[in-house]
């Protein structure tokens, strides 16, 4: 079974202040749809600390690695920035189906940052960090992963 990972990228939740309601609905998305995936991981905002889980879980096997959090336009709201620093390969046309998705829900789902790409073995997406844009972005992003993962280690097209 491929491993996935959720992490959660928020101060609030970080710091206890309130709890996260974006992760544990990528998780259930994920084992859903049959992926290993243990709870959401749930690091501060800033491209420091996403940086560093990135790192740590790839080293730890992931091959599937979705943020939650942290694309916006705030200034704390840096994980583009952390998760570039990781990536080998853009994939941008997964971002932007996720910003056309997210916009045609509303039209603040443009301003989300967030990337796609990959880093060795793994793929790496970025999602906003409300529970609608994960439960709306998931299912897009799990549309291509298999295939992304299934190149990544060699597979034929």
């Amino acid at each position: 079974m491929r491993r996935a990972v959720v992490i959660t990228v928020s101060d609030r939740a970080s710091a206890g202040a309130r709890d996260d309601q974006s992760g544990p609905i990528g998780v259930g998305l994920l084992r859903d749809a049959g992926w290993d995936c243990a709870d959401a991981v749930v690091v501060p905002d800033g491209a420091d600390s996403v940086e560093q889980v990135l790192r740590a879980h790839l080293a730890d096997g992931a091959r599937l690695i979705i943020t939650t959090g942290g694309t916006g336009v705030s200034p704390r709201d840096e994980t583009p920035e952390g998760t570039a620093r990781v990536l080998d390969r853009l994939l941008p046309g997964i971002a932007e189906e996720l910003r056309r998705q997210g916009a045609a829900e509303k039209p603040a789902g443009m301003l989300t940052r967030g990337l796609a790409g990959v880093a060795g073995a793994a793929l790496i997406v970025n999602l906003p960090g409300k529970p609608a844009a994960v439960a709306d972005g998931l299912p897009i992003v799990l549309s291509v992963a298999a295939h992304v993962i299934d190149q990544l280690a060699g597979g034929d097209h």
